[in-house]
């Protein structure tokens, strides 16, 4: 597997860098979690998606636990739809890649009480340059550029989540930035609207995106 997985980009982007506390709802992190490693392993070819279920084509580690621990639990059980397989994850999954972006020493984990009882835990950002590489990604794709097959895969799951705030974007650059995002969905075939032959990611991909990306909206429901 090559580059920062997917499930650390978008759990940096979440989180305040300064006081380190969430920005998003837990619901929505935790599912984006779940759907971002399952995407994980469509890139690594590993998991594919047939007959409305996501099954291991191939049970070979990556070499990154968390993702390896998930393709285990695939391999091990019967198929299931996106829409299973995002809840049965979603589950202590922030946990431990919040716990991995610590022992990298990208982030910094401060336990603290608020008015004597509340307990609040923290993950201020300690290393920027990650976050930063994947700001500028995004940033270079929401002007226009075409993506990678990574970036578009992270720029939908941006868009599923209803992310556009955690790019420090209001307004009407907000609804810009979600059109465009959309927009990359739409081009790597991952909406459905366009032939996979001429997607920007392979097919095989792109249908493991379009199903979870599916799963996710029905889960968080309408937009508010």
């Amino acid at each position: 597997m090559t580059g920062v997985p997917l499930a650390e980009e978008l759990l940096l982007l979440a989180y305040d860098d300064e006081t380190g506390k969430a920005t998003l709802p837990r619901i929505s992190l935790d599912l984006g979690m779940a759907a971002a490693v399952l995407i994980e392993l469509a890139l690594a070819g590993r998991i594919a998606y047939s007959d409305g279920a996501l099954t291991a084509v191939d049970p070979t580690p990556t070499g990154e636990p968390v993702i390896d621990d998930v393709l285990t639990r695939i391999v091990a059980d019967t198929p299931h739809s996106p829409s299973s397989w995002v809840q049965r994850l979603r589950h202590g999954l922030r946990e431990r890649i919040l716990g991995d972006l610590c022992e990298q020493g990208v982030i910094e984990s401060v336990d603290e009480t608020e008015l004597g009882f509340i307990r609040v835990h923290r993950y201020p950002v300690v290393d920027p340059s990650v976050e930063e590489e994947t700001r500028q990604r995004l940033a270079v794709v929401l002007t226009g550029a075409a993506p990678d097959e990574r970036t578009a895969a992270l720029a939908t799951l941006v868009a599923v989540l209803r992310m556009e705030s955690a790019l420090g974007i209001t307004g009407e650059d907000a609804d810009a930035a979600r059109n465009r995002l959309e927009e990359i969905a739409s081009g790597a075939g991952f909406s459905g609207e366009v032939s996979l032959d001429d997607s920007v990611v392979r097919p095989s991909v792109a249908l493991v995106v379009a199903a979870l990306g599916r799963a996710v909206e029905q889960a968080l429901g309408p937009r508010p």
